[in-house]
């Protein structure tokens, strides 16, 4: 089973809710924390770290003795990766989606194929929880093709462990990418006007990937009833309400796993993962979008 938690904005406790999740399961969990961009799962699991890959992308070479300066490269780039001047060709590595068609498109076969490194890919142990992350390279503007190693790696030695995906905030290309092929959603919101807008993003793109979802609403004294109103009108199931506690807060600000400091949080998160595993259920007995398992796996725990 693949699980996603996600948000529409920042700071609503999206990776909290993540982490103590995959600590409260009493089963083998993989973490994937595609927030690739400033990740920091680890900060609250200290992992011990197994493995550290550079990750690379693929970008066009281009032979001078070859190239003609036709042009169709430049043309066939919606990036525009490529530029043909009139003596020499440049390439911009940065904006290169490594989409391969400038090589297709060459009728010289002037274009061959580089590697340029975007990050890396670290994966570690903590106990039964197996967290794979990804550290984008400073500067580097596009974030989908590390999250997509991310979410590979992440399969590849899921061995029937359910897996997390903690995407990063937002409704743009990473979280498109963090998302697809996961069973469900939950999205974590706060009861105020910035959550309220930006959940009502969020809902949309996740109802357009055709992924079903439900809401953790954070800090669920504190707002309005206005979130609420809108999980009715939209029909999303709200998971699990949190209350604020300034213990929890502060037990938050200085890196501890709150189900190993507050019993309470264990049982929450394990009635979260109960009302996930029920809700897919539901999902299952009716249509399921092409591609997707009918019949997730899931892991037994007891409240």
């Amino acid at each position: 089973m693949i699980v996603a938690i996600a948000s529409g904005k920042g700071g609503t406790g999206k990776t909290t809710v993540a982490c103590n999740l995959a600590a409260a399961l009493q089963c083998p969990v993989v973490l994937a924390d595609c927030d690739v961009e400033e990740p920091n799962a680890h900060l609250f699991l200290q992992p011990q770290w197994d493995v550290v890959t550079p990750i690379t992308v693929d970008v066009p070479v281009v032979d001078a003795q070859k190239c003609t300066l036709c042009g169709a490269c430049q043309d066939l780039c919606q990036f525009k990766a490529i530029a043909v001047l009139p003596e020499t060709v440049l390439t911009f590595p940065e904006l290169c989606h490594s989409c391969g068609g400038c090589a297709w498109a060459c009728p010289a076969k002037a274009i061959s194929w580089g590697s340029r490194r975007i990050g890396e890919r670290r994966a570690g142990r903590r106990g039964s929880i197996c967290l794979v992350d990804g550290i984008l390279r400073i500067g580097e503007a596009m974030a989908p093709p590390l999250i997509r190693n991310v979410r590979r790696a992440a399969a590849d030695i899921s061995e029937g462990a359910v897996i997390l995906v903690d995407a990063p905030p937002g409704t743009s290309c990473p979280v498109v990418a963090s998302l697809w092929g996961a069973d469900y959603v939950v999205l974590v919101t706060e009861p105020t006007p910035f959550g309220l807008n930006d959940l009502a993003l969020a809902v949309a793109a996740v109802k357009k990937m055709g992924i079903p979802c439900g809401l953790v609403v954070n800090r669920c004294d504190l707002g309005d009833n206005r979130t609420h109103a809108f999980a009715h009108r939209e029909s999303l199931p709200i998971l699990l309400e949190i209350p604020f506690d300034r213990k929890v807060a502060e037990a938050y600000a200085q890196g501890h796993l709150l189900v190993e400091v507050f019993p309470e949080w264990k049982h929450m998160m394990r009635r979260l993962y109960d009302a996930v595993v029920r809700e897919l259920k539901q999902t299952s007995s009716g249509a399921v979008p092409k591609g997707r398992a009918s019949t997730p796996r899931t892991c037994e725990v007891s409240v």
